[in-house]
C-alpha cells in the first residue's frame, strides 16, 4: 500500500467518519472509565454525539480547508459535555490549520494538530492536565518531532504517544489516581485517532451505517410538505428505564437492540448504563423503534425528530405552535435539569426555557442556542446547573450573537436554585444581578445519593462496594452504605446539611414516599427550626439531591 503524502477534502471527511465509526465500538468502555461508581458516566456518548455533528455532513470535492471548516462546525453545534466542547474546539483550530489549503501534505498535518491544541486550551479558563488537553498537546508535539513525511506515519506517531500519555494521566491527576482509572475524554480521543488511521489505511470499521445525507441549505418548510415524502427520516432519541418486571437487567444484552436499529435505521448508539438504556437512531419508522424498546422498559425522556426541517443547518430552532417566540423582553432565565419535577420548579423560579438535561444527559451546544433563541431577551442568564454542562453552554454563548448571554457557573441543582430564587430583574445592572446570584450560591450544600456500580477505593476511609448507595457531595463520597435511607442519613449528618434554615429533599424516580417522610423527619430532629420542603423531582442517576441553604 503506498502511503498517503496529500489529504484532501473528502479525504479529511471520511477520516472523521472513521473516527465516530471506531469511538461507537468503543463507546461503553469509555463511558465505563468514571471518576465516581455510579450510572453517569456519558464521556464516550458526549464524544460520539460531538464526532457525529462533524461526519454528517454531504460528500464534497471541495478543499481540505473548506470540508473541515464544515466539520468543525457540526462539532460545535454538535458538542455536549466538557470532553465534547474540548474535542469540538481541538478540530475547530485544526481547521484553522487548514485555511486556504487545497490539500494538506503530513507537515501541514502538524502545524493544523499544533492549532488545534492550541485553540483547545485556549477554549478552558483553568486548563488541567492530566486530561484529553494533556494526551492531544503530549501525543502532537510527538508526532510532530518524529520526522514523519506521511500521514500514517503522523497518526501512528500521534497515537503511540498517546497511549503513554493516556498512561501517565493517573499521576498528574489525583482524582483518577484514587479512582483507579485514566482520563476517559483522553481515551475517548485514542479511539477517535485509532479509526482516523484505520480509515487512512483503507480498512473498514464501519459496521453500522450512518446518514451523512443531511444537506446544507437553509431551513425550508416546503422541504415538506402535504405532498413531500420523507427521505431523511426522524432522528430518534430516547432513554429507557429497564423494568425487572419486563427483561433481565442483569444480563440485558444491548447487541440484540443494535441488531433490531439496524433493521429499521442507522447512526446508532445504544448504550446502558447499569438499568438505563440510552438509544439513538435515524429511521423512517420511529413507531417500530417505541415499540420494540416498550418491551423491555418504561420510557424517561423520548425526542423524535424530522431531519428534513430540525437538521437543515439553520441556527433557528423550530418551535412547536405552543412554543412560538415570545415578545421581546430586557431579562431571560434559561435553565438546565432533569426529571419533570425539577423542570417544572425552575419554570416556576422564573425560567423561560428549561433545557432537558443534566447528568447522563448533556445537552449540546446547540440545544442551548435553540433555548437562547425562543428566550428572546436582550440579556440572557444560562443556569448549566452541572459541571460537565458549564463549558457547552459558554460555547453556545460565544456563537449566540442575537443578545448578550451570561453563564451563571451553578455546578449542582442547589446551586440554580438558590441563585434564581434571589434574582430581581428591578436591579439597576446585569453585574448586580451576577453578584446577587453569586451571594445566593454561597454556602449551598448539594448532597447527591446514588447506587454504586462497582466496588471503588476512591476515599480510602469510605470504601464503596457494588450495590451500596453512595452519599457525594461536591467531589468527596461522605458515606457507603446497604441500606439507602442509611446512606441518606449518614449524608446529612457528615454533611451537616441540618444545621442549614432551608433543607429542599428532592426526591427520585426510584424514590419512596415514607423513606421522604423519614428523611425530613431526621433534618427536624436535628433541627427543630429548620423548615423542610419535598419536591417530587422525578430524576433519574440520584434517588434523592439534597439542597441545604
Amino acid at each position: 500500500m503506498n502511503a498517503t503524502t496529500h489529504l484532501t477534502g473528502q479525504k479529511y471527511i471520511d477520516l472523521i467518519r472513521g473516527g465516530a465509526s471506531y469511538l461507537r465500538h468503543h463507546v461503553k468502555t469509555v463511558n465505563d472509565l468514571n471518576v465516581f461508581p455510579i450510572p453517569d458516566g456519558d464521556t464516550g456518548d458526549n464524544m460520539l454525539l460531538t464526532m457525529l455533528g462533524g461526519a454528517e455532513i454531504s460528500d464534497t470535492d471541495d478543499s481540505i480547508s473548506a470540508a473541515s471548516s464544515h466539520v468543525a462546525k457540526g462539532m460545535l453545534l454538535g458538542a455536549r459535555g466538557n470532553s465534547g466542547v474540548i474535542l469540538s474546539q481541538f478540530f475547530d483550530g485544526i481547521a484553522q490549520g487548514f485555511c486556504g489549503l487545497n490539500s494538506a501534505s503530513a507537515d501541514d498535518v502538524c502545524s493544523a494538530f499544533l492549532v488545534g491544541v492550541e485553540h483547545a486550551y485556549s477554549s478552558v479558563l483553568r486548563p488541567t492536565e492530566g486530561t484529553i488537553l494533556t494526551v492531544a498537546k503530549e501525543a502532537t508535539n510527538f508526532a510532530c518531532n518524529s520526522g514523519a513525511n506521511d500521514l500514517e506515519s503522523f497518526m501512528e506517531a500521534f497515537i503511540d504517544e498517546a497511549r503513554r500519555s493516556l498512561d501517565r494521566t493517573p499521576e498528574l491527576l489525583e482524582v483518577l489516581k484514587k479512582a483507579g482509572v485514566v482520563d476517559s475524554g483522553a481515551a475517548g480521543l485514542i479511539y477517535i485517532m485509532e479509526g482516523m488511521l484505520r480509515t487512512l489505511r483503507g480498512e473498514n470499521i464501519a459496521e453500522e451505517k450512518f446518514d451523512y445525507s443531511k444537506d446544507n441549505r437553509s431551513l425550508d418548510f416546503s422541504l415538506f410538505d402535504e405532498n413531500s415524502k420523507m427521505s431523511f427520516g426522524y432522528c430518534t432519541e430516547l432513554l429507557v428505564r429497564l423494568q425487572t418486571s419486563k427483561t433481565d437487567i442483569e444480563n440485558f444484552d444491548t447487541a440484540n437492540v443494535t441488531r433490531f436499529l439496524e433493521n429499521v435505521g442507522d447512526s446508532i448508539v445504544c448504550v446502558k448504563t447499569d438499568s438505563i438504556l440510552k438509544i439513538h437512531v435515524h429511521t423512517l419508522t420511529p413507531e417500530k423503534v417505541l415499540e420494540y424498546c416498550r418491551g423491555f422498559g418504561e420510557f424517561l425522556t423520548v425526542k423524535i425528530e424530522n431531519m428534513t426541517l430540525q437538521h437543515s443547518n439553520n441556527d433557528s430552532p423550530i418551535l412547536s405552535d405552543n412554543e412560538q417566540k415570545k415578545e421581546r423582553t430586557k431579562y431571560g432565565v434559561v435553565a438546565v435539569a432533569s426529571g419533570d419535577g425539577i423542570k417544572n420548579t425552575f419554570y416556576e423560579l422564573g425560567a423561560d426555557v428549561v433545557v432537558d438535561g443534566g447528568q447522563s444527559m448533556n445537552p449540546s451546544t446547540d440545544d442551548f442556542i435553540k433555548a437562547f433563541e425562543k428566550a428572546n431577551a436582550d440579556t440572557i442568564f444560562v443556569f448549566p446547573n452541572n459541571s460537565n454542562i458549564i463549558l457547552a453552554a459558554k460555547q453556545a454563548a460565544n456563537i449566540f450573537t442575537d443578545g448578550k448571554v451570561y453563564v451563571v457557573e451553578s455546578k449542582t441543582i442547589g446551586h440554580g436554585y438558590a441563585a434564581l430564587s434571589m434574582m430581581n430583574p428591578d436591579l439597576e445592572s446585569e453585574n448586580e444581578i451576577l453578584c446577587e446570584f453569586a451571594s445566593a450560591m454561597e454556602g449551598v450544600v448539594t448532597a447527591e445519593i446514588s447506587k454504586s456500580v462497582r466496588d471503588s477505593i476512591m476515599q480510602e476511609n469510605v470504601p464503596v462496594a457494588c450495590g451500596d448507595y453512595i452519599g457525594i457531595v461536591g467531589k468527596e463520597i461522605l458515606t457507603s452504605d446497604k441500606c439507602r435511607l442509611d446512606a441518606v442519613v449518614n449524608t446529612i449528618d457528615r454533611s451537616k446539611i441540618s444545621e442549614h434554615d432551608i433543607v429542599i429533599v428532592i426526591r427520585g424516580i426510584d424514590s419512596d414516599a415514607i423513606e421522604t417522610d423519614a428523611i425530613s423527619q431526621h433534618v427536624k430532629k436535628c433541627n427543630p427550626f429548620a423548615e423542610v420542603y419535598t419536591i417530587d423531582g422525578g430524576q433519574d442517576v440520584y434517588s434523592y439531591i439534597i439542597v441545604a441553604e
